[in-house]
């Protein structure tokens, strides 16, 4: 709701700028009087977006809505005629209450690229539904998600989780803690570097830890957890059991309380 109140702010301000009056753009096309190609726009939002992938008339006055790229994602940002201001986040359309912001599509990738023979199995490993985690040992998120499918599982007994151990660099004792969980394959052992609790010493030598943030780098996935589904479909950060739920079935997931 801040980020909503936010952006209508900046739009109460465009639009008194702008002069929507008798005699401006509220008269006729507003392409007669303001302009905004891919290429501007891509100088504008320079350092802060890889790139500007499209530009067009937003349907709220005053407004550029624009598509760009930004470490691997495409986002929907929209700037003002006076192309000083960048709007990030949803614009609500009062009369109906209809989200006019354009969504993303939704990440895919091909599972079968992922192998599984290194995972920590949550929920019984002959479960048709194969969840992927990309998950760091010390990640607070990732933590607040593992009951969550504890839940699952317990629901869905056709649903297991196979967590591939991703470490980020802002964990600097991760590394090692992903080493001797994909030696061990241990649940607990997990779960405890998840408390915080000690971890000991990998009993093996291994590239996989390597080879997993390789793949996570080739798969554009940058953050913790991240949940591919059994069709290919990313979905980063934490969800609720009901909500992961939700998305196997295509359905909206439902609001977290």
């Amino acid at each position: 709701m801040k980020r909503l109140l936010i952006s209508f702010c900046l739009l109460c301000s465009a639009t008194t700028a702008f002069g929507f009056q008798k005699d401006g753009c509220g008269t006729g096309n507003c392409v007669d009087c303001h302009a905004l190609t891919r290429e501007e726009a891509s100088g504008i939002l320079k350092g802060k977006v890889d790139d500007v992938l499209s530009v067009k008339l937003s349907d709220v006055p005053g407004l550029w809505q624009l598509e760009a790229s930004y470490q691997g994602k495409t986002i929907p940002l929209y700037l003002d005629f006076s192309k000083k201001y960048v709007i990030s986040g949803n614009i609500i359309r009062l009369q109906d209450g209809e989200n006019i912001t354009p969504q993303p599509a939704v990440e895919t990738v091909d599972v079968k690229t992922v192998p599984l023979q290194d995972a920590v199995v949550i929920g019984d490993p002959k479960a048709p539904i194969k969840i992927i985690v990309f998950d760091d040992p010390q990640c607070p998120f990732c933590q607040k998600l593992h009951p969550e499918m504890e839940q699952v599982v317990l629901k869905r007994k056709d649903i297991a989780f196979y967590i591939k151990m991703f470490p980020l660099p802002s964990h600097p004792n991760s590394y090692e803690r992903a080493k001797t969980i994909i030696c061990t394959k241990s649940a607990k052992i997990l779960a405890d570097s998840l408390a915080g609790k000690p971890v000991p010493p990998a009993v093996c030598e291994t590239d996989q830890v390597d080879k997993n943030i390789q793949l996570a780098e080739k798969l554009h996935i940058n953050s913790t957890p991240t949940l591919i589904l059994p069709d290919g479909r990313v979905y980063p950060g934490y969800k609720p059991a009901d909500a992961i739920i939700s998305l196997l079935e295509n359905t909206p997931p439902p609001a977290e309380k």
